[in-house]
């Protein structure tokens, strides 16, 4: 446990911010999160937890309460666009997690947020603190609100996503690339499908220039989430957002020639959501002094591995393991220990996740779902992000 009462500030209470806090206050750590929003929303989207971070999710001690309110699907499907043909099939459920030793569920985001939220007290978070700068010292990191509050902090975790206010501070202004590429999503009442349902797995439907993946998000089966990717101009969008409406028109149209199956699903999908994909390259660092990048501020990704949260929830606890028993003068040093076991991982699911061929047809997906960030070992020396791995 920690000895001192040192206080590590967090920008961002999203999933990788209050991962971290929880898997810090549980080494007896004092944490405070900053979040720029007034509360929590609940925004329809819906994540694929795999195993590799179930067994974080279980660290924290959330495991039980997703098991009972999580869809666990049959099988990880993929179907050829628009004969339905099965170019792939992962067998989940026991056969998931005998084979790595965690069960792959999907969700509501905001059901897995609370579930991590409820493991961190209220008094932890302070909302409407939306971030303008930092300023670094020799012991310590002073946050500058723009409502003009301060914070002074012993070190800082930047959570902050794909706008990260930190790691422009640190780095300069990144201008991502737009992909030629634009996602809907939402989640919309499984009732609306009326007697012909979904199949019961997370089915993805490959297209020549466009996909769709389609699945429950609870356990009893009552709401359906679906995400898709094709081609489309964004110019109209240059920062990805979540919150922007779609013309439902214009996405049935958009998959006008898929299965049946999937037809019918946009059909009876009342409203949807959309948002640009933009691409990044690994950063050339994370850590500098006492500060340090968390998920999507360090190795935002696109959507197609489903590892995005994932790699967010592998970075809080491996961060906390680098943490455990460290005093303030060793931070710097348990940060850049962080970074080095983290970014060659990261930045190849990064780069792999770019290509969005993962699972397509036949896939060892080992290298992913079979990792334990839990007990990994941690690496006390930089590594070539780029390391080949098997995929």
């Amino acid at each position: 446990m920690q000895s001192s009462r040192s206080l590590i500030g967090i920008i961002g209470a999203g999933i990788g911010g209050l991962a971290v806090a929880a898997a810090l206050r549980a080494r007896g750590f004092n944490v405070r999160v900053f979040e720029q929003t007034l509360k929590f929303a609940r925004v329809g989207a819906g994540i694929q937890m795999t195993p590799n971070p179930m067994k974080v999710l279980r660290a924290l001690g959330v495991e039980p309460e997703l098991r009972r309110i999580s869809f666990e699907p049959v099988s990880g499907l993929n179907r050829d666009y628009d004969s339905g043909a099965v170019t792939n099939e992962l067998p989940l459920r026991t056969a998931i997690e005998d084979r790595y030793g965690a069960p792959y569920l999907c969700a509501h985001r905001a059901d897995l947020h609370t579930a991590i939220k409820n493991v961190v007290p209220d008094e932890v978070i302070s909302f409407g603190r939306k971030l303008a700068g930092i300023e670094q010292g020799a012991s310590s990191v002073t946050l500058t609100f723009t409502d003009g509050s301060t914070e002074t902090v012993d070190a800082l975790i930047a959570a902050d996503g794909v706008h990260s206010v930190v790691r422009d501070a640190m780095l300069g202004k990144e201008e991502p690339r737009f992909t030629g590429r634009v996602a809907y999503r939402t989640t919309f009442p499984a009732s609306l499908l009326g007697d012909k349902q979904i199949a019961p797995s997370r089915t993805k439907w490959w297209g020549p220039d466009r996909h769709i993946v389609i699945y429950y998000v609870t356990a009893n089966r009552d709401e359906v989430y679906f995400v898709t990717s094709q081609p489309e101009d964004a110019g109209w969008m240059t920062r990805e957002s979540w919150s922007t409406k779609g013309d439902v028109n214009v996405l049935r149209e958009a998959f006008s020639a898929f299965h049946p199956e999937v037809r019918r699903v946009l059909e009876s999908c009342p409203e949807v959501y959309k948002w640009a994909l933009l691409a990044r390259d690994p950063l050339p660092r994370w850590t500098e002094g006492r500060v340090v990048l968390l998920g999507d501020a360090c190795h935002p990704m696109p959507p197609y591995m489903a590892q995005g949260a994932a790699m967010a929830l592998e970075d809080a606890i491996v961060l906390a393991r680098c943490l455990e028993g460290v005093e303030p003068e060793g931070f710097a040093t348990a940060f850049k220990r962080y970074e080095w076991t983290r970014k060659p991982r990261a930045s190849q699911i990064q780069q792999m996740s770019g290509k969005n061929t993962w699972m397509q047809h036949n896939t060892n997906p080992d290298w992913v779902y079979g990792y334990d960030a839990v007990t990994a070992p941690l690496t006390d020396s930089p590594v070539d992000p780029m390391v080949k791995i098997a995929s």
